[in-house]
């Protein structure tokens, strides 16, 4: 999914007025974006979803009074803060043209992925659910940072979480440091050489992977509000995602478990495959599918 550029443009005519009506337009496709959220429990409206969001992004980046809010310490304009956005939301489609069974980060996610602090996704859907029940006219991100949401603090997820529980999000070269690879049947970190071990008595540790559409594989310990399976590959698509355990690099199990991006069964069937062609013997390895369907349950990611 490439993004043109001209089309987040800030045309002349645009700048000469008030802004109200892109505004309007804003507040009213974001809801529409809560709406469809709804609906995806009954049905797959992924790919209308998506584009409502796009021009969601789209209307806001216009609008000039949605994007003053974001305080950073170097001076930044309006135009260049929104195509930062632009290209941290065109990651969520990034590997799909590589393979067809690649997933993309599931729509509840997408806002954590267009929010520059990336916060927890799971949180922001809560103040995000409060924004769309108040009768505003304030775009969601604007409400909620410099707006009449500023104040608000809800019990579910005080802002205090909020602010706290901010998704690491790799480059290029920090993801490099949590890349794995098979050797002879045997997971071992590229760089090191070192076995993946996760079992330890000491902590009941939670270990992530993802696999991305080039069938790189990544993994590392999950911290909840800090690093889930979106902060490998950025957001980007993955074949993909779960929870896995190794001893001395020899694996025990692995889960189709990722609340961030909600792999089928074919993805763990993909990923079984891969092992399979590695030289991992399957038969002493614990296969388990994704046991949180449900689009509630965001917090089992």
């Amino acid at each position: 999914m490439e993004l043109d550029d001209q089309s987040f443009s800030v045309s002349e005519s645009f700048q000469e007025n008030d802004g109200s009506e892109s505004r309007k337009a804003a507040v009213k496709l974001q809801k529409v974006y809560r709406s469809y959220r709804t609906r995806r429990r009954l049905a797959d409206s992924a790919v209308v979803a998506e584009e409502l969001w796009w021009h969601a992004i789209d209307y806001a980046r216009l609008n000039h009074s949605t994007i003053s809010f974001f305080n950073f310490s170097k001076p930044e304009t309006a135009a260049s803060r929104w195509n930062r956005i632009s290209l941290i939301a065109s990651k969520v489609g990034k590997g799909l043209s590589q393979d067809d069974k690649a997933r993309k980060l599931a729509f509840q996610h997408w806002i954590e992925a267009v929010d520059p602090r990336h916060r927890y996704g799971h949180n922001l859907n809560i103040y995000y659910d409060e924004w769309f029940e108040r009768d505003t006219e304030q775009p969601f991100f604007y409400w909620l940072d410099i707006g009449d949401g500023k104040q608000v603090d809800l019990d579910e997820c005080p802002r205090s979480k909020l602010r706290q529980q901010c998704i690491t999000y790799l480059g290029p070269q920090e993801r490099l440091q949590y890349e794995y690879v098979i050797a002879e049947g045997t997971v071992v970190h590229k760089q090191t050489g070192d076995p993946l071990h996760t079992i330890c008595e000491a902590k009941r540790a939670k270990w992530i992977f993802v696999m991305s559409a080039s069938k790189r594989l990544y993994a590392a310990e999950k911290i909840k509000g800090f690093f889930h399976h979106s902060s490998f590959l950025a957001g980007g698509a993955t074949l993909a995602a779960g929870r896995l355990a190794a001893e001395h690099g020899k694996l025990k199990s692995v889960s189709a478990y990722s609340g961030h991006y909600r792999p089928t069964n074919e993805n763990l069937g993909i990923f079984l495959a891969f092992l399979k062609d590695k030289g991992v013997n399957l038969e002493k390895v614990q296969a388990g599918s994704f046991p949180c369907r449900g689009v509630s349950k965001l917090q089992c990611c």
